[in-house]
């Protein structure tokens, strides 16, 4: 039989942990202080776009396991509170907002009964999970004791279903008289994973607040690591695809997240890694996390060299040039576009007086209304057609399965910049285009 459990916050996090409760079985209700997004998840709608979550939703509301709710006194018979709200990046500021954090928990202390775990979820900085306790203690009714544990997520945008309901690990940051207590009632949250034989970890309250933040700065390094070699490949002559596969070889090292292009972005390690940092030196370590600096600036100077090769094959009819941007959201099969390279790279390029043309399969929607900046189009042709550069930002599939022949009649100049490596430099230059692709050596078209 499952628990009784509450969501405090609807989100990216939230609403896909709530609808995979669900789906393990458990009664679950998601809460949350915007009432739009609980009409919308309410009525079925995702607030989001990712794979599998609105099929997900709609098993489990009518399942009669999922409800949802902006009134924080409907957690009162949970016997674990999930609390998955944000810590963004604070204006002006490398620093993590924990605000919202420490809000969610004063606002769950008063509805937790005797017995019930509060769990967080969310992406803090170390040292701020003593504090949360503290407004836990300071808010429960007497006679209830503040039970708390920290579980950090590790989804993928993308694949946050599948890696909710069969993660790769656990992590369970715990302490106090409770903690033997603690540990085993989350356990019976995540029975079905953890009797597949999924690893659980119980450390304390500091190594759980390290273990997300650690492990996007390590992916960060990596990614901006086979960056740093791109520029080098691109002075020298080198084939940076070439060199990650050479390297990716040694089990040491590996080939994953060695994909040499225009960076990371999105909602994590962007924020998580200048969060590290400011962290890091409230802590007295500066010289621990300054190479993280230069992670964070060689991601940046990437989108710098995208912008770099559009003015040089525009040359100095730039204002008015049409360029299509292929991409919006900051990876393929997610809407996100927080720190989106892609339309970072739109931005400048239209600051120039670029006539910029961006298309995104999913991402639309929210650019337009957050980023209202560039020209979006509805379709591929509308950026295609006369365009005189065509600029790869987001490697979603319809873009690879573009044939390059196609493009050639629609486009005004043949010139593609593969942001990605994601595309067959070979295919688009027999096609009669001129090829850069970032880290390696410019193709001319065929003859």
């Amino acid at each position: 039989m499952g628990l009784k459990i509450s969501v405090i916050g609807t989100g990216y996090l939230g609403a896909v942990h709530a609808a995979c409760m669900a789906e393990l079985g458990h009664d679950v209700v998601g809460v949350d202080t915007d009432v739009l997004k609980i009409e919308a998840l309410a009525a079925g709608r995702s607030p989001i776009f990712e794979p599998g979550l609105p099929e997900l939703l709609a098993s489990a509301q009518a399942s009669g396991r999922l409800r949802w709710s902006t009134d924080i006194a409907d957690v009162a018979d949970a016997d674990v509170h999930f609390v998955c709200v944000g810590t963004p990046q604070k204006p002006g500021e490398y620093a993590a907002n924990t605000d919202y954090v420490f809000g969610a928990f004063a606002s769950l202390a008063p509805h937790m009964k005797a017995g019930s775990l509060a769990v967080g979820k969310s992406t803090v900085p170390v040292g701020t999970v003593p504090r949360v306790l503290e407004v836990l203690q300071a808010g429960v009714c007497d006679g209830v004791d503040a039970r708390l544990i920290w579980n950090p997520e590790f989804l993928r945008e993308g694949f946050a279903v599948k890696d909710t309901l069969t993660p790769d690990r656990f992590v369970y940051g715990v302490e106090g008289a409770f903690a033997d207590a603690n540990v085993a009632r989350l356990d019976e949250v995540y029975a079905r994973a953890l009797a597949a034989g999924t690893p659980r970890l119980v450390t304390n309250f500091a190594t759980a607040e390290l273990v997300k933040v650690s492990a996007n700065a390590f992916l960060a390094t990596k990614i901006s690591f086979i960056n740093a070699m791109a520029e080098v490949c691109e002075a020298s002559g080198g084939d940076v695809v070439a060199l990650a596969d050479a390297i990716g070889h040694d089990e040491r090292i590996g080939r994953k997240f060695l994909g040499a292009g225009v960076g990371f972005g999105g909602g994590c390690l962007p924020k998580d890694i200048r969060a590290f940092m400011a962290r890091g030196e409230e802590l007295g370590l500066a010289e621990s996390v300054e190479f993280l600096r230069t992670v964070d600036a060689t991601n940046v100077r990437r989108r710098s060299r995208v912008v770099e090769l559009v003015r040089d094959e525009l040359g100095e009819d730039v204002v008015g040039a049409p360029v299509a941007v292929l991409g919006a959201a900051f990876k393929p099969n997610s809407d996100d576009i927080r720190d989106s390279p892609a339309l970072d790279v739109a931005e400048r390029l239209v600051a120039l007086g670029v006539d910029v043309r961006v298309h995104d399969p999913e991402a639309l929607a929210v650019a337009r209304a957050q980023r209202p900046g560039p020209g979006y189009v509805d379709t591929v042709d509308e950026a295609l057609v006369g365009a005189r550069v065509v600029v790869l930002l987001t490697e979603w599939q319809v873009y690879r399965d573009l044939d390059p022949a196609d493009v050639a009649e629609q486009v005004a100049g043949r010139v593609l910049i593969d942001g990605r490596n994601a595309l067959d430099r070979q295919r688009w230059a027999e096609a009669g285009f001129t090829v850069h692709a970032l880290g390696r050596p410019t193709i001319a078209p065929a003859s």
